[in-house]
């Protein structure tokens, strides 16, 4: 593996496009948690969510958010990006709305560093290719984010000190 990274993604709308990203095996990622496991940090309640994603994101070398549909709107990828921003960790967006769950593809979603506070000038890489009629390509799609995810992993940027 290149480089252990924490995915910041929206789970239920995007989980099967994640298990692609992390399928392409150019990273190593933080272990996915089924859905029982997450119900499972989830009922204890903010703070033991706070600390999976401390614990999880803690000796990993970049964040990345996997940018679908929906993920702006969730509080939870905010807090991830918040905390890898205080935590200077590099920080990226690969858009993955293009890349097939379970036999469909999304429309793109709004930029979730746009939400998150002070964070600005975060790079968002879209992998996303569309055939002659402007449908898009899931497979060609999927190339594109393999070939080119080890390369965009290490231009992420960092919060400076002031």
């Amino acid at each position: 593996m290149a480089k252990t990274v924490f995915y910041s993604f929206h789970y239920e709308q995007d989980v099967h496009r994640v298990q692609l990203v992390r399928n392409i095996n150019a990273l190593e990622g933080q272990p996915l948690l089924n859905s029982q496991d997450w119900e499972q940090v989830r009922r204890r309640g903010d703070e033991a969510i706070k600390k999976w994603i401390h614990d999880q994101m803690a000796y990993k070398r970049a964040v990345i958010v996997l940018i679908g549909k929906y993920t702006a709107s969730r509080p939870w990828v905010i807090y991830e990006i918040e905390k890898a921003w205080a935590d200077k960790k590099p920080l990226l967006g690969v858009r993955i709305h293009g890349l097939s769950s379970l036999g469909s593809v999304d429309t793109a979603g709004p930029d979730p560093f746009a939400k998150a506070e002070g964070v600005n000038s975060v790079p968002i890489f879209d992998p996303t290719v569309r055939d002659w009629s402007g449908k898009i390509d899931s497979k060609a799609t999927y190339n594109k984010l393999r070939d080119n995810l080890e390369i965009w992993s290490s231009q992420g940027v960092i919060r400076r000190s002031w």
